[in-house]
C-alpha cells in the first residue's frame, strides 16, 4: 500500500481514475454528467457537471469513509496537527453545529461570547443547551466587540462549574483574537472542553507570524471554513478534533444533520486546497500579509478612515491581530461602513466582505493580485473625495449586550405573537434579527427587546443593512413569546 505524504489528494485522485473509465450513470444526480441539463453544462463547464457524481465504492462514502475519504481525512488532520479531521459539505455552520452537539446536551451550559455566529445559537435550539454568555468589551472608537477577557471567562466558570464547554471565536470578523493557549489551560483545569469558532482563522495552521491555531493552543474542536482563507469552493469546510475528543461519536453527530449525498466538487475542492496550502501554505500567507500592510499603510495615508492592525493589542481583551484582516473603520468620513459597501459595488464594480454601521472589512487571501489591492485603495480615495459628510450624529456602537430572559431552544418553539417592531420594546423575542453578513445576531430567541437594539435596528435598515433572520421579509414586525 502507498504511504501517502500532503504532495497526494485522495479523492481528486479517484475522481480523475473515474473518469478514465466512462462508466454510464443509471444513478443519481440526474442530469447524468450535464447532458439532461444544457444550461448547466453551459453555466458550469463540462469539466465541472462530469464531476459532480454519487457515492460509490471507488469515489468512498462521507458518512462512513473508509477508502479515498479516510485518506484524505488523515491527511488534512496531519496538515491541521489534529488528531481527527472531517470533511464538512454543509459549510462551517454544519462544523460549528457538530461541535456543540457533540459537548453539550439539553439542559447543559456552555460558556460563549455573545457575538458569536447565528450557527451557534441554532446549535443551542437544537439541542436545549443553555447559554452562559461573556459580554466582550467593545472598542470605544471603532464600536467592535473585542475577545474574551480571561478575568470575564475565570468569573463565569466558577459561577458556572457545571458548564460542559468553551466557545471561542478565533479570531473575530473584524481580526481580534483572544488568548487562546490561556483560555484552553483555564477550561481544561475546570474540566471543561474547548471549542473554537475559527471561520475566519484557516490560514493560522499555514502562515508565519500570524496568531495561534486552535490545534496548536490545545482546544478540543475547531471548525475551519476552508472556504474563506483556504481556496475550496464555497460550503466546504473542516471540523477538527484534538486527541481527548472521541472521533467516532462526532462522526455520529455529524450525521444526524450532513447530507448522505456529500458533492463531490466540495470534496475534491478540500483535498486539492488542503495540499496546496501545505505544499505552497507558508509562501501564499505570506505575500497576503504583505498585501494587507501595503493596502493598511495606503489606505490611512488617504485620511479620514483608519485601517487597524496590530497597533490594538493591549494583552487581553484584543491578545493578537489577524494582520490578513483589511479592517477598516469608516465614520470620519461621515459615511456608515454598509453605504462605503455599496457605494465599492454599485459605482466601482468592487465587493467587500462586508459593511456594518462604522467599519467595512475587505477579505484579503491567496487569490489577490496587487492591481486589485490599489484599485480598491484607489476607490477608497474617491469615496472621500466625492462622498465625504459631517459625522454628526451617526450611531457607532456595533455590539449591545443582551438580557437573556430564556433558553433559545424554549423561545423558538414557544407560543408567539406577531407585533410591530416598535411595539415591541420589553417583550421576549423569539425569532432572530441580525445584519448578513457578519451574521452575528443583534436579537436572538430568548432575548429582551430593549430600545438600544430597537433604535439599532431601524437605524441599520435605514443605511441599508441587508436585515436577516425575522419570519416578516420586511423587519417590520417581530414575533415575540405570547404573555410575556
Amino acid at each position: 500500500m502507498k504511504t501517502l505524504t500532503q504532495n497526494d489528494a485522495p479523492i481528486y485522485d479517484a475522481l480523475k481514475q473515474f473518469q478514465k473509465k466512462r462508466v454510464v450513470p443509471f444513478d443519481v444526480p440526474g442530469h447524468k454528467r450535464g447532458k439532461g441539463n444544457p444550461e448547466l453544462k453551459e453555466l458550469l463547464g463540462e469539466q465541472c457537471v462530469s464531476n459532480d457524481v454519487n457515492s460509490m465504492k471507488p469515489l468512498d462514502n462521507l458518512c462512513h469513509p473508509v477508502s479515498v475519504i479516510r485518506d484524505a481525512e488523515k491527511l488534512a488532520a496531519e496538515a491541521f496537527g489534529a488528531a481527527n479531521a472531517f470533511f464538512m459539505v454543509g459549510g462551517t455552520t454544519s462544523a460549528v453545529q457538530s461541535m456543540i452537539l457533540s459537548v453539550c446536551k439539553r439542559g447543559e451550559k456552555i460558556i460563549l461570547p455573545r457575538n458569536v455566529h447565528r450557527s451557534v445559537i441554532n446549535a443551542m435550539i437544537l439541542n436545549g443547551a443553555h447559554p452562559v454568555y461573556v459580554n466582550p468589551d467593545v472598542d470605544k472608537r471603532l464600536g467592535i466587540p473585542l475577545g474574551m477577557k480571561l478575568s470575564q471567562l475565570e468569573k463565569a466558570m466558577k459561577e458556572n462549574p457545571d458548564a460542559k464547554a468553551v466557545l471561542v471565536n478565533n479570531p473575530t470578523y473584524y481580526g481580534i483574537c483572544s488568548d487562546l493557549r490561556s483560555i484552553v489551560k483555564l477550561a481544561h483545569a475546570h474540566g471543561m472542553k474547548v471549542l473554537a469558532d475559527e471561520a475566519h482563522g484557516t490560514h493560522f495552521y499555514f502562515g508565519e507570524n500570524l496568531p495561534v491555531s486552535a490545534m496548536a493552543a490545545g482546544a478540543d474542536m475547531a471548525a475551519v471554513s476552508m472556504h474563506k482563507s483556504g481556496g475550496s469552493l464555497t460550503q466546504s469546510s473542516f471540523l477538527l478534533t484534538g486527541p481527548e475528543v472521541n472521533a467516532g461519536y462526532v462522526r455520529q453527530i455529524i450525521n444526524l444533520t450532513q447530507t448522505t449525498s456529500g458533492s463531490y466538487l466540495l470534496l475534491s475542492s478540500l483535498d486539492i486546497s488542503r495540499r496546496n496550502l501545505a505544499i505552497r501554505g507558508k509562501e501564499e500567507f505570506f505575500k497576503v500579509v504583505g498585501k494587507a500592510r501595503y493596502a493598511r499603510e495606503e489606505i490611512n495615508r488617504i485620511g479620514d478612515y483608519y485601517a487597524y492592525s496590530k497597533e490594538l493589542i493591549n494583552g487581553d481583551s484584543i491578545f493578537d491581530f489577524d494582520e490578513t484582516k483589511l479592517s477598516v473603520y469608516t465614520l470620519d468620513v461621515g459615511l456608515a461602513g454598509i453605504e462605503v459597501y455599496d457605494l465599492l459595488r454599485d459605482e466601482y464594480d468592487i465587493q467587500i466582505e462586508f459593511g456594518d454601521i462604522g467599519n467595512i472589512l475587505a477579505y484579503i487571501s491567496i487569490g489577490d493580485q496587487q492591481k486589485n489591492i490599489e484599485r480598491l485603495v484607489g476607490a477608497l480615495s474617491e469615496i472621500r473625495r466625492r462622498f465625504r459628510k459631517d459625522k454628526a450624529g451617526m450611531l457607532t456602537q456595533e455590539y449591545l449586550a443582551p438580557k437573556v430572559a430564556v433558553t433559545p431552544q424554549e423561545a423558538f418553539y414557544a407560543e408567539k405573537e406577531s407585533l410591530p417592531m416598535m411595539e415591541t420594546k420589553g417583550r421576549i423575542c423569539s425569532e432572530f434579527v441580525m445584519c448578513y453578513p457578519p451574521g452575528i445576531p443583534i436579537l436572538a430567541p430568548g432575548e429582551e427587546i430593549t430600545s438600544d437594539i430597537l433604535q439599532y435596528i431601524q437605524y441599520a435598515k435605514e443605511k441599508g443593512c441587508s436585515m436577516t433572520g425575522t419570519e416578516d421579509p420586511a423587519i417590520e414586525r417581530l414575533n415575540v413569546l405570547k404573555g410575556v
